[in-house]
């Protein structure tokens, strides 16, 4: 069967679908994954196909900061997601038998499914339905709001991101020859959807709607012929354990402010680092920091002592499958979810938001985080109870069924 995986986003929108869709080749599918130009090296050098989607995310962050108003940073948004409907469109026509979407782009998916009559099933890696059991990832608020107020915050944050992908939505129907969308947020009829995270994270909630399952975590593709630097291994072999430093796709352009940051807090809580660049650029410099690019998470987290981060769920899983403790340092999105829920498995101590980020703020938590026996305790426990499952397992049976 051909498999079209459509994801849309950072790498770590990414990363976790090469490891999805190596498990497919190998079950004898033919798998293709759909994803923004700079990614197309790390899907092939996981031996998948590439189908480019238009735009580039880093730039609209970077365009959504410069934006002078509200209104500004919205067109630049809308101009995006009108890209990428008619990018995911054109990919779907390329050629597919089934379709599995990310939650972003899953309205566009689903038209273009309905256009040409593909199956179109989603594939979600964080939770994507309204709860009673705690407010989605993204919705502002408290960590509890109580079940009326969680599930209220969950519709009214759907709503928000149906509404800002409606012109887009509505667009690219009435070119595929579609009658209009039905109310409601885009893409919510999609069935079945499987959630890319271990139920020992985030349990699946009673209410959710029949169909809509979690599955357990998707882990990413190691490159194939990957090697680590040797710069890497050296650093790694001259001294203890160090701390991973890394905040993925954030915080664009803030490298040289960052890194001074980081190579302050590492000399206040004696440790060594090793910092990845991420979107940033970081450019930490010192004795005891290396500074690195990307790389798999799951050949160097295990070879630290806690990792640093900013709670994307990529990070985050990969972090829990290392059985290591966290400084979770949430920025936006659902971030925030992440960091809360780490705190509250036990394997972080409470989340330091990155507004409040300071040398002194990252030197405390980063010295409480390597001093409390319990973080480490509770992370490898749960680590090896994560290292049972196989996330993939339901979806690939799915995919055989059809």
């Amino acid at each position: 069967m051909r498999v079209l995986i459509v994801t849309a986003g950072s790498r770590g929108d990414v990363a976790p679908f090469t490891g999805l869709g190596r498990r497919l080749l190998d079950a004898g599918h033919q798998v293709a994954v759909a994803a923004h130009p700079p990614f197309a090296g790390l899907v092939g050098a996981c031996g998948l196909d590439h189908r480019p989607l238009p735009g580039d995310p880093r730039e609209l962050i970077r365009a959504r900061a410069r934006a002078a108003s509200r209104e500004e940073a919205r067109a630049a948004t809308t101009a995006f997601l009108d890209e990428l409907a008619d990018g995911v469109a054109a990919a779907v026509a390329d050629g597919t038998d089934l379709v599995l979407t990310a939650y972003g782009p899953a309205p566009f998916s689903r038209a273009a499914g309905e256009a040409l009559g593909v199956p179109v099933v989603g594939t979600c890696l964080a939770p994507a339905f309204a709860t009673r059991e705690f407010p989605l990832p993204g919705a502002p608020g408290a960590d509890d709001l109580g079940p009326d107020g969680n599930q209220a915050a969950g519709r009214e944050l759907l709503a928000q991101a149906g509404a800002l992908q409606t012109a887009a939505l509505t667009r690219l129907r009435t070119r595929l020859g579609l009658p209009a969308a039905a109310a409601g947020a885009p893409g919510a009829d999609i069935r079945p959807v499987f959630h890319g995270f271990s139920p020992l994270v985030v349990p699946r909630p009673a209410d959710w709607p029949s169909q809509v399952e979690v599955a357990g975590y998707w882990w990413p593709a190691r490159p194939r012929d990957w090697r680590p630097p040797a710069e890497l291994t050296d650093f790694l072999q001259a001294g203890p354990p160090p701390v991973f430093i890394g905040f993925g796709s954030m915080a664009p352009g803030e490298g040289e402010r960052l890194g001074e940051l980081v190579v302050a807090a590492v000399a206040r809580a004696g440790v060594r680092a090793v910092v990845q660049a991420g979107w940033a650029g970081l450019s930490a410099v010192g004795d005891d920091v290396l500074a690195v690019g990307d790389l798999p998470h799951d050949w160097l987290f295990p070879r630290t002592a806690a990792v640093v981060h900013h709670a994307g769920a990529g990070t985050t899983a990969a972090g829990l499958r290392a059985g290591i403790p966290a400084v979770p340092v949430p920025v936006m999105a659902d971030q925030p979810f992440w960091a809360a829920r780490l705190h509250r498995l036990g394997v972080a101590a409470r989340p330091l938001p990155f507004h409040e980020l300071t040398a002194a703020s990252l030197g405390a938590a980063i010295t409480t985080c390597l001093t409390d026996p319990t973080h480490r305790r509770r992370a490898a426990e749960l680590a090896s109870h994560i290292a049972t499952e196989d996330g993939t397992a339901p979806v690939l049976a799915h995919v055989g069924a059809v």
